[in-house]
């Protein structure tokens, strides 16, 4: 790291910086704005300007090291493969992981989670439970990014069940088919009418 005093004096009064940034940001906004306005009289179509993406209508999609939402990961029978170990939620820096564990049917295994559930609105989304997990359980490449299930905070915690679906549908339908079910919902939630506790 430089030392103030290893500064030029260009550096040290920061004016010509300060004029260099708004330059550039003023030149893209302006183009932008330029390239916009002839794209309304059907000028210059093929030279793309820069523009949001008009969620949810089109979406950008993810990278493979994205860490999207959480599921269970499930053996062949069907059934969940967690152990009930505990390591994801001692991992969780956020302790938004909650498992109670039961004996299983099947004397084979010891243990499985009778409960499993993780509440969203505490998740920070850092994969710690992911890499925790020795049995390779849980997971968070749904290549979905968490959603608004309602209004109140119960309904953003996610539990065994919806976290095992999430593994049954990419695995008959394909990763795409999770990120197209959360916009149908979204577009019919957008068609009803938005009833809200008061």
């Amino acid at each position: 790291m430089r030392r103030p005093e290893d500064l030029t004096f260009r550096e040290r009064i920061y004016v010509p910086e300060i004029i260099a940034g708004l330059y550039l940001t003023g030149a893209r906004f302006w183009r932008n704005l330029f390239l916009h306005i002839i794209h309304q009289f059907g000028w210059a179509t093929d030279v793309a300007a820069a523009t949001t993406i008009d969620y949810p209508n089109e979406y950008q999609k993810y990278g493979p090291d994205y860490r999207g939402s959480h599921r269970l990961t499930l053996k062949d029978d069907g059934s969940v493969r967690c152990t009930s170990c505990f390591l994801c939620a001692t991992a969780c820096p956020a302790r938004c992981i909650h498992i109670e564990s039961g004996e299983h049917p099947n004397d084979e295994v010891e243990k499985f989670p009778v409960r499993y559930e993780i509440d969203t609105l505490r998740c920070i989304y850092c994969g710690m439970c992911v890499e925790a997990c020795p049995c390779d359980a849980i997971r968070m490449d749904t290549a979905v990014h968490p959603t608004v299930p309602g209004y109140r905070r119960e309904d953003f915690i996610e539990d065994k069940h919806l976290l095992m679906e999430r593994s049954k549908v990419m695995a008959k339908e394909g990763e795409g088919r999770l990120m197209e079910i959360m916009l149908e919902r979204y577009e019919r939630e957008d068609r009803a009418p938005v009833l809200r506790d008061r």
